[in-house]
This record gives C-alpha cells, structure tokens and sequence, in this order.
C-alpha cells in the first residue's frame, strides 16, 4: 500500500518532499487538486466536501494513509471526516484507513508539548510572553485554529495570525520571486504594526509559503526561527506508522503525481524548489 499527500495544489509538495527523505523506501501518491486551488478563500462546507473528494481519490489508488498537507484542508475538515465519514467508508472500504493533518504535529513543534497535553489554568501572571505570527489563508486565520489550541496547551506563547489572501494564488501560478518578496514584505509589516513589534518566532501555516521561506526569512528580523510544518509533519508520521503496523508504507519507492487541474509540466518555481523538473498525471 500507497502513503497519499494531497494538498489543493503544489504546496504540499514541501511536505512531501520531506516525508520522501525521510521514507526513500516507502510509496507515494500525491494529489493536487488544481482544479480547484486554492482552498484558503473558500467555505467550510466546500473545502469539507473537496477534501473528502481527494481523499477518496487517493484511498481508490490504494493508499492506506492519506496525510492532508494543507492548513486549510487540516484545520476545517480534517476533524469532521475522522468522526462522521471516516468510520462508514472504513466498514464499506472493509480495510484500516486513516487521514492524518498537518496542523497537530505543527501545534506539537510550536508548544514542545504532545498534543494530548493541556495546561492547568492557575491565572498566574505571565512574565514574559513569546509572540509567535501565523502567516496563513484567510480560511485558516478564519478558524483560530492555531491561538485556540495554543492556548490550550501553553499561556505564555500569544499568537498572532495573519491572512494572507493572494499568495497561495501567485505561487501556484508560478509568480516570480520579484513579485512575491513585496507581498511577503508587506504582511510581516502588516502583523509588526499589530502587535507593535516584532514576532519571536513565526509559523508558515500554508504549505505553499513553504517554497518562498526564503523570502519570508529575508522580511522577518535576521534569525527569527521558523517552525517548519514538513520537519514536523514527517516526525509525528514515523511515530505514528510505529504506533500503527497495521498502516503498510510500502517499500518500492513508488513516486506518482495527480492533479484534477491540467496535466503536464510543473511551474520553474515548483522545480527549483523540487530541485528537478516535476509533471503532474491526471487524476
């Protein structure tokens, strides 16, 4: 069996670039869905009814496990699949499944803490805050996704998101990085002037921010960690597929690549960041 990345259109790619590195052996399926990208600007009824479209897609082809690389998809479907689609497809499917996200292992490197663990409310005062920025879609920054369950686990980390509405947009049609470097400039400016200063740290919380981090590095004050979700997301998988042998990886080192867009070569940005040129198959 297949491990299944699906993102809504070449961002994921980081992620799955990662989980290639760190799994040469295992087989992989990855599903853009072009045709529809990108999520971060659509409801929450629809970006639940894509996601579980790409995912059955991928179960189809024969994937076990399906990672959802996208913060949008993570954040408002992935819960709701798991407890009320998940189960029947798994009974009519008569074979383990599972969708995992992106957001739980990225919340896990933010806290340092797991994801079971939540923080006694004593209403202590904190002495000294760790501003830590989102940049994010505006369906992500919408959910709260990231300050809620921060919160929940660390008081003395406060969390500031910033939308970001275009830039999914521009990577995914492959914008150059003259274009996307005063975008990137303007919402680290943007999220300073709102918290009246510079973040400690900072979360890419779209995976397509993840082939321009350069840029966002070069905007953020010199050395400003960056937590980076495909780090994180290939660590929380190889514990989880520890915790579950009944999830087989599989071990030819199979590399497909689907798209419900068109077919055929992947833009110039998406081969440097790959570092070969990539095309997509039709799904």
């Amino acid at each position: 069996m297949s491990i299944g990345v699906f993102d809504s259109g070449v961002g994921g790619l980081t992620v799955h670039h990662k989980l290639v590195d760190c799994f040469p052996d295992a087989d992989f399926i990855y599903l853009a869905d072009q045709a529809n990208a990108p999520y971060g600007g659509r409801g929450g009824e629809e970006i639940v009814d894509l996601t579980r479209a790409g995912c059955i897609r991928l179960f189809e082809q024969g994937c076990d496990l399906v990672v959802l690389a996208c913060n949008t998809a993570s954040g408002i479907a992935l819960r709701r699949l798991q407890q009320t689609w998940l189960p029947g497809y798994r009974r009519a499917l008569g074979r383990p499944v599972n969708i995992l996200g992106i957001i739980v292992p990225t919340i896990e490197a933010a806290t340092g803490l797991p994801w079971e663990h939540e923080a006694e409310r004593r209403g202590d005062k904190v002495e000294k805050l760790d501003v830590l920025a989102v940049f994010s879609t505006p369906a992500t920054t919408a959910s709260r996704v990231y300050e809620i369950e921060i919160d929940k686990r660390r008081q003395d980390v406060a969390v500031f998101s910033e939308p970001c509405p275009e830039l999914a947009r521009m990577i995914e049609a492959g914008a150059a990085a003259e274009a996307l470097a005063p975008i990137v400039q303007g919402h680290v400016a943007a999220i300073t002037q709102r918290i009246g200063r510079a973040p400690d740290r900072a979360i890419l919380g779209c995976t397509h921010y993840e082939i321009i981090a350069d840029l966002f590095r070069a905007a953020l004050p010199p050395g400003t960690p960056l937590i980076h979700q495909p780090d994180a997301t290939a660590e929380a998988l190889a514990r989880y597929l520890e915790r579950h042998p009944e999830f087989d990886a599989g071990d030819g080192g199979l590399r497909r690549f689907l798209t419900t867009g068109i077919p055929g070569p992947q833009p110039p940005l998406v081969a440097t960041f790959w570092g070969a040129p990539l095309s997509f198959e039709a799904a």
